[in-house]
């Protein structure tokens, strides 16, 4: 028994040191100021609004989504090199980018980069952090301001029309709490009910 616990001790250890990506951005002035996701390997993700958030959102990648972004880092070399622009551009926040692999460490910090593959990753961590900012207000609608929950809906039909969300299937159990519940207008549970069947059978391309 004591050779078994030891080994599941180690196997945690060993995931804990896996693959991981850090992104943060921090904007004053903008909503929200500062964010920050974590992503791992397996495509486990946590969002939150402050470095020490006592109520982050969980979320999933697909294993497609997750691969995609973990391609990136090997073009940029594991972030061991700078990627800031030399142009003159206007503050447009903090960003940082860390990758961690056991002992392997790599970080980048800009404001604005020309580095395609650099501001593909940016855009993929923006469409995470909007995707969560769109769960926050659905939850937020549904919980407290039911006449609003149609707009939350638009707003979250508008974003996945622009391929602005990530890890859709967040969104089914909220979705479908919505569909199947005639405490909510009725143009609320049919566009729930719609939006659900378009993430569970999105349309070939």
């Amino acid at each position: 028994m004591k050779f078994l616990l030891t080994l599941l001790a180690a196997g945690t250890l060993c995931a804990a040191d896996g693959p991981r990506l850090f992104y943060s951005r921090a904007f004053p002035g903008s909503t929200p100021a500062y964010f920050q996701i974590t992503l791992e390997k397996d495509g486990n993700a946590v969002y939150g609004e402050a470095a020490d958030d006592d109520l982050p959102l969980k979320f999933r990648l697909s294993e497609t989504e997750t691969q995609q972004v973990f391609a990136l880092v090997e073009k940029l070399d594991y972030f061991k090199h700078p990627v800031e622009s030399a142009a003159k551009v206007a503050f447009m926040g903090a960003k940082t980018l860390r990758y961690e692999n056991g002992g392997q460490k790599g970080e980048i910090q800009f404001n604005y980069t020309e580095d395609v593959s650099a501001r593909e990753m940016q855009d993929w961590f923006e469409r995470m952090a909007e995707s969560e900012q769109y769960r926050i207000g659905l939850e937020r609608a549904a919980k407290y301001d039911k006449l609003g929950v149609p707009q939350a809906l638009s707003l979250l039909w508008s974003a996945m029309d622009h391929n602005r969300l990530v890890a859709k299937e967040q969104f089914l159990p909220m979705l479908d709490r919505i569909a199947n519940n005639a405490t909510y207008m009725h143009t609320a549970r049919v566009s729930a009910s719609e939006l659900a069947e378009a993430i569970r059978n999105p349309k070939p391309k």
